[in-house]
């Protein structure tokens, strides 16, 4: 078992309860994510989906939508909120789907906990299942440096955005789209979104 999973299973359920339904969302992130990802034809990857919230809600919207986590108790939870969805218990690092078979990536703050010698080979398994055009839509904390911080969860990692953004163009992406917010707008700490195309 990952130390992530590990952690987040130990408080799935207050987790849930925080933010497991896509009311919690900001409406200005969920318009974001809607409004890339909401008219995709072909399947969409919620890739660290947590509760399936954000998947739910994009099936709701007729996208074809896939939750993926590690965490059993996050799968549960999607697939009692949305029994006729799609939830795959699966690590970021191995993903058990085709080359090229996805048309788009919501990677909501799931990459936050990778350090940062762990995120290219990550972020190249994504590009691996995306379809050439595909949509990648990828939130995170922005920071003026790359730091660790004390998550409630588990250490997390804050990223300059212009550094995440080399990262993607690294692996096969092409930045579209940023959106930035200080820290009080959205949480105690400023966020940041990266939207991307695949190349």
């Amino acid at each position: 078992m990952e130390p992530v999973e590990q952690a987040y299973g130990a408080m799935a359920e207050r987790y849930i309860e925080a933010f497991g339904h896509r009311d919690q969302v900001h409406p200005g992130d969920l318009a974001l994510i809607v409004g890339h990802l909401g008219t995709l034809v072909g399947p969409v990857l919620d890739a660290g989906c947590g509760p399936g919230h954000l998947t739910a809600h994009l099936r709701s919207l007729g996208v074809a939508s896939t939750g993926i986590d590690l965490v059993p108790a996050f799968l549960d939870h999607g697939r009692a909120a949305d029994p006729d969805g799609r939830h795959v218990q699966a690590s970021m690092r191995r993903l058990p789907l085709a080359d090229g078979c996805a048309s788009g990536l919501l990677s909501w703050y799931s990459l936050i906990h990778l350090p940062p010698d762990e995120l290219d080979p990550v972020l190249a398994e994504l590009r691996r299942v995306l379809a050439p055009g595909a949509t990648a839509v990828v939130g995170f904390f922005p920071g003026a440096s790359l730091e660790p911080f004390d998550h409630k969860v588990a250490t997390a990692w804050s990223w300059p955005v212009d550094d995440l953004s080399a990262r993607l163009d690294q692996a096969g992406f092409a930045e579209l789209e940023r959106r930035q917010e200080p820290a009080g707008v959205h949480g105690p700490r400023a966020h940041a979104v990266l939207v991307a195309t695949a190349t």
